[in-house]
């Protein structure tokens, strides 16, 4: 069945460089809208070009102009230059994925807010990073004709602290690609072991994410440090993903290194094909984040049907539900759920499997009927 084009124009030119986070959110929109049978125009950087076209081909794709590829000027581009292709493409509606968006066009402007912690917890965040985007949340909520939240957490927060919204807002739970994010075989968990010289008899706890303040990553290394010093046979602590700002952590992963049978490891950024190995074939998989918009990770670990620990903070309930477990972002509660997580498999077999069933609940087509709707909300607030 061909797709029938929406006159939809979603802005892409603030892919990663990793491919995570956001990336992973507009290709699981754009591949959840073609399972809804609909095609929309996509403007991307040059460079992004063929990793996105290849993973939602059904789209109509424009590149960007190479200047885009400048944070500074992809800004400027985006206020005068998006609103041009937008009017060659002949669209109604711009979907701005990432909390900015042009202002000549707000009018016609859909825009994406993952997060409201630059408002609760100003100081997860530099100076700089939660003056800009709360400013821009706060812009896009008076002058955007919608805006989109990842779930209704995040909504309310941004509701709390932004005020009133002059369009309608939606909440669009995110998606998980079961075909990448599936158990792994037994082999393909040898494999990874063996690649990372990891004893699969003693296996591991796994942290997928990028390393920022609000993820708990130094008090998890010391949750672990004590239950290592209670018992030997505890698995090996493996974060995997980007070393961000948080100046604590990276200073004791970088110490850490890669090291083949050290209690603490950096793998750094794992190939995509690698994570269903590495969450699944995870004794546990800990998230202990102060607070997420959405929380991803705890989602793609649950679809590998791995047992995740994570906390109550914002978002994450929405997603875990009665299928994880919980604790604290503090050494005291990590160390103590941990530890007893460590040693129950039975509950921790329980929970892996509920995780899975969960999983299956959040759907990229699912989040995209949700977002179908919105743009219809926004065509409807243009046209008048």
């Amino acid at each position: 069945m061909v797709p029938t084009r929406a006159p939809v124009l979603l802005d892409a030119t603030s892919l990663p460089p990793n491919k995570g986070g956001v990336a992973r959110y507009i290709a699981g929109l754009l591949r959840g809208l073609t399972d809804q049978g609909t095609s929309i125009d996509v403007v991307v950087k040059a460079s992004d070009l063929p990793w996105l076209s290849a993973q939602a081909p059904h789209h109509h794709y424009v590149a960007a102009p190479r200047l885009v590829d400048v944070r500074p000027l992809r800004l400027l581009w985006e206020q005068i230059g998006l609103p041009l292709v937008a009017r060659r493409r002949r669209v109604q509606v711009i979907h701005s994925p990432h909390y900015t968006f042009s202002v000549l066009a707000a009018g016609r402007s859909l825009v994406t807010v993952h997060d409201a912690t630059f408002f609760s917890s100003p100081h997860e965040h530099s100076l700089l990073k939660r003056t800009f985007f709360t400013t821009w949340i706060r812009l896009g909520r008076r002058l955007a004709a919608g805006t989109v939240a990842p779930s209704r957490a995040t909504a309310s927060e941004i509701a709390r602290f932004s005020g009133s919204a002059s369009g309608p807002v939606t909440i669009a739970l995110h998606g998980v690609d079961p075909t990448v994010f599936a158990p792994p075989t037994d082999e393909a968990t040898a494999a990874f072991a063996r690649d990372h010289g990891l004893d699969p008899e003693l296996g591991w706890i796994a942290f997928l994410g990028t390393v920022e303040p609000r993820k708990s990553i130094p008090a998890l290394i010391e949750a672990h440090q004590r239950l290592r010093a209670d018992s030997p046979d505890v698995p090996p602590l493996l974060i995997a993903g980007g070393l961000g700002w948080d100046a604590e952590a990276r200073g004791q992963l970088e110490a850490a290194g890669d090291v083949a049978g050290a209690p603490l490891r950096h793998l750094g950024y794992l190939p995509l094909d690698h994570l269903s190995a590495f969450l699944g074939g995870s004794t546990l998989v800990v998230y202990p984040s102060t607070g997420e918009g959405f929380g991803l990770p705890v989602l793609e670990a649950m679809s590998c049907r791995a047992t995740v620990l994570t906390t109550r903070r914002l978002a994450l309930p929405e997603v875990g539900g009665d299928a994880v477990g919980y604790c604290e972002p503090e050494v005291d509660s990590i160390a103590d759920v941990l530890g007893r997580l460590l040693d129950d498999p039975d509950e921790r077999a329980a929970l892996a499997l509920a995780a899975e069933r969960r999983a299956r609940e959040f759907t990229w087509g699912h989040c995209a009927e949700t977002h179908l709707s919105a743009y219809a909300d926004v065509s409807g607030v243009s046209r008048r």
